[in-house]
Parts: structure tokens; sequence; C-alpha cells
């Protein structure tokens, strides 16, 4: 158990946080690996808190026996906080867990301070966070779903000061009693509003079928450096923090590999352990740019203590959106942050990159070990193509700079009206020229 409690400074305060983490009591036994999990769960809780400027002033592990209908904590245990809370003057309780609407509402009354559990804080985070406009749609909608089955006594998304949802309360924020009719009408307009936008995502990715370069998407668990190693590697200037969450949403560029051969590369939403349903939901047509990628490329930040622990999480939600049978095949493993590793952990990461040849050890940072990823993107996309053998009009030089812009010309011979070619293409460039030549 993790305990901060400063001396009270006066009337509690919404900024001033406590954050727990309910542990079933077999975590709290001392089985080693379980153990740590606990201890890097709390440490992620308070991490999501500090996310949106929430000042932690007391952390603590909670062992949790059989959770209680009412409370979900054992009574004992929900007095002894509620003097916590009292005594350092805090305003608002995160409970690193799942809480039912009743749950909720006793442990306000019993604290007397605003409680949040682990979705409505995510669910917060994103609300501040998302930029592009089926961003906001998407949480909107999340956040009003999960509002709406706890019976929320205000609602914030329409008139408000502050970024979020409203879950956190705070002053300046406008109160307005939410009721079902209300709710319900407004999630029937985001659902048209997001019918459009997803149109017209479909339209822009019929457009990159036209031009289909092939994708590289990045995953992984939140702040394990996707956007570092994104700019790194084209170049942007996508925000990248040493923060939960710094990244949601999208982004997409193009780059150039080693061999010449353009893709492009897609920085995604980082994942989480037990991402609340509603955002998984929410999310999906954000994340469709992974179900269409080409190559996925799994980032982990292979420093910190619960790597495994992250890989099987970020594995659990990819099988969820309905691409197992590609984490089944294995992923490019982009062990990122080698530069904070030294002695035992350097060599064993050199002796996991030998045995497996789709992982590769790097630094977003330092640039170290990025012209190897490179390299084994281009071993991985020419794996998958295929010897096209193609006759061109000698006129058609546009067709035949072409082929030599996005494929590789194993053979060529010319005649009095005709380059014979044989070129080895990837198959959404192979697609793309014959629709090219049916169109012609």
């Amino acid at each position: 158990m993790s305990n901060d409690r400063p001396e009270r400074d006066g009337d509690s305060s919404p900024s001033r946080a406590m954050v727990i983490y309910p542990a079933p009591r077999q975590v709290e036994a001392g089985r080693g690996l379980e153990t740590r999990l606990a201890s890097s769960r709390l440490d992620e809780a308070v991490g999501l808190a500090e996310a949106i400027d929430l000042s932690v002033v007391v952390r603590e592990t909670v062992p949790l026996g059989k959770p209680r209908p009412a409370t979900l904590l054992g009574q004992g245990t929900v007095d002894r906080l509620a003097l916590v809370v009292a005594e350092s003057g805090i305003g608002l309780v995160v409970v690193d867990g799942h809480l039912s609407p009743v749950q909720q509402r006793n442990l306000e009354r019993a604290w007397n301070a605003k409680v949040i559990d682990r979705t409505g804080l995510i669910l917060e985070i994103f609300g501040a966070r998302a930029r592009t406009r089926e961003g906001r749609l998407q949480v909107e909608l999340a956040a009003l779903s999960y509002q709406r089955s706890r019976l929320v006594r205000s609602w914030t998304h329409l008139e408000r000061q502050r970024g979020g949802f409203g879950f956190l309360g705070g002053p300046g924020e406008t109160q307005i009693e939410a009721d079902r009719r209300l709710i319900g009408e407004r999630i029937a307009k985001l659902k048209k509003e997001l019918v459009e936008v997803r149109r017209t995502r479909e339209l822009h990715r019929q457009a990159r079928r036209r031009v289909p370069y092939p994708i590289v998407a990045l995953v992984g668990y939140t702040n394990a450096g996707k956007s570092t190693l994104f700019n790194a590697l084209t170049r942007a200037d996508v925000f990248a923090k040493d923060q939960l969450f710094a990244t949601l949403d999208p982004t997409m560029r193009g780059m150039t590999l080693p061999s010449g051969h353009p893709v492009i590369l897609s920085d995604t939403v980082g994942f989480v352990s037990d991402l609340p349903h509603e955002l998984v939901a929410a999310f999906r047509a954000t994340l469709e740019e992974v179900l269409e990628a080409d190559v996925i490329v799994h980032v982990r930040d292979i420093a910190h203590p619960d790597t495994e622990a992250q890989r099987a999480d970020v594995e659990t939600v990819l099988r969820e959106l309905g691409i197992g049978e590609t984490v089944d095949q294995g992923l490019i493993e982009a062990l990122n942050k080698i530069d904070l590793l030294s002695g035992e952990g350097a060599e064993s990461l050199a002796n996991r990159t030998d045995r497996n040849p789709r992982a590769v050890s790097l630094s977003a940072v330092t640039g170290a070990g990025q012209g190897d990823l490179l390299a084994l993107l281009d071993k991985t996309l020419a794996a998958g193509r295929r010897l096209v053998a193609v006759d061109i009009p000698l006129d058609d030089g546009a067709a035949i700079a072409w082929l030599y812009r996005h494929g590789e010309v194993v053979s060529r011979e010319d005649d009095e009206t005709a380059a014979h070619m044989t070129v080895r293409l990837d198959p959404a460039d192979a697609a793309r020229f014959e629709a090219r030549n049916e169109a012609g």
C-alpha cells in the first residue's frame, strides 16, 4: 500500500484527488507477478488522473475481499477512507475499477466527495483530449451512454466551461438536470452525425484505394512512444508527451522506405487495460485504420516493468476488433525505449530479438534501431508482393514509369510496340494497376 497524506490545507478542492485501486485479495497474497501488477495498476491510475491535471494527494491499494453490492468496499474501509478524505481536503475520489450507479452514489454520500470509476476517468480524459470532429462525437456518444445508465444528476455536454465531460464536477460548470429523454435525443442526433462522418471517411478510404500505398499502423499501450516514433519516422509534429493518452485522434502521413517504396504510416490511440466497452465500440471507426492496415507494428515500452501484461492487453483489444488472426500470425514488435535499459535488461532484450525475427529493439528518442525497423517493414511488405507479367505500349510512358516507382521490375524486353515486363508488386498496387488499365 502506498499512501501519501498531506496536512489538510483548508476546504476540499475538486482538483485534490485520492486514487484507490481495489485489489482482489489473491493479488495482495504475494504471488510475485500479481503483486507487481497491483502496484503498477495503481501507478497507472495515478497517471491517468494526473493526465487531466488532478492533484493526487493520496494513493492507496485497498485489499478487496467479496465485493459489497452497496459500496464495493467493506464498511470498515469505507469509514477509514472517509476520515482520509476529510483530513486531506479531497474533493474527488477515483476508484480504479468498475462501480455500479448505486455504489457510486453511496460512496459519494459516505465520503462527501465526488466519486468516479475507471470508465468515468478515461471518458473524462478522452473528452478533454479529442480534437477531430469524429473523435469528439464518438467520445460524447460513449459518455452519454455511460451517463444514461447512471441517471447522472448533472449533464454538462452541451454547455460547459472546461474540457472533458463533466464527470469530475467543479466550479463554473453549468448544472443541467439529466433526464433520459434529453440524453436519448442527443444520442440519436450523434449517431446520425457519425453516419455522415463515417461516410466521409469511407470516401477518403476509397481515394486511398485509388492511390493504395500500403498502410502501416502503429498500435500499442498508451505512453509506449507511438507518437514519438511516428514523428521520428515521418518528420511530423504530432503531439507527443510522456503522458497517458497524449494522442487520441488517428493521424496518417506518407513516408518512403529504404527501398524507395512509399507507405502510409498511421498513429492511433493508445490502448489500456480494462478499456471501457463503451469506448471500444465508440472508437471502432477510428480504429478502422488498424483493421485496414497491411502491416501492424506493435510499439512496446520494453523498459516498463509490466511490458508483458501491456502486450497482452493490446492483443486483447485487437482481437475484440476482429483481427485475432493477424495477431496469431505475429505482429511486428518495435521494442521501444531501449535508451532506458542497462545491464540485465539490455542483455535480456538482445536475447529476445535474437529469438524473434519480427522484433526490433529501438529508441524513438535517440534514433537507435529505427533503420532496422524500416528494413523489416520493407522485408515484410516485399514478402507479400507477387510477380505480375504486363505488356505496356511504349507510348504509355506514364504506366511504365508508375511500375518502376511502385514495383520491382524483374525483367523487361521491348519490341517495336510494347514493353514486356515482369514486375513484383504489392497486392494493393497490383489491384490499382489492373483498375487503371480497365479504366483506360
